[in-house]
């Protein structure tokens, strides 16, 4: 039995001409908002008032910041802003007991790797000669 899997999920659906509900909802909401202010308020001032709710309202229905919504983008921003910040690392004085213990931790643990690795030391007049002897090898 086969079934039909719905691709695009993510699109919304054109619902009210090329705009989608939302967008309609952001457009609608601010036309009401500028009418009440020329209704109720003078030219100057309902054109001052005006202007950054429609800027504000297309933002919202049809801009958007690395493929997101700008509601999505002034949401994080706002819970970022509001929400309480986490700092784990604090400053303080290390006491000379404490230092003194790192320092041998770190030493103990160079010691143990160089045990644990036990490879040769390759000096300067061996790596001179391995170097001139691939040269020639490679040469030939």
């Amino acid at each position: 039995m086969e079934y039909h899997v719905p691709q695009f999920i993510e699109v919304e659906d054109k619902i009210i001409g090329p705009l989608t509900l939302r967008q309609f909802i952001y457009i609608a909401g601010a036309g009401g908002l500028c009418i009440v202010f020329f209704a109720y308020l003078p030219i100057v001032f309902a054109l001052l008032l005006s202007v950054p709710v429609i800027a504000f309202a297309a933002a919202l229905a049809f801009y958007k910041v690395n493929g997101k919504a700008f509601i999505d983008i002034l949401e994080a921003g706002f819970n970022y802003y509001t929400g309480a910040k986490l700092f784990l690392w604090k400053q303080r004085e290390i006491k000379a007991e404490e230092q003194h213990a790192a320092a041998t931790a770190a030493a103990a643990a160079a010691t143990a790797l160089r045990e644990v690795r036990n490879t040769p030391k390759l000096t300067r007049g061996k790596l001179s000669e391995l170097a001139w002897s691939l040269d020639v090898r490679s040469s030939k």
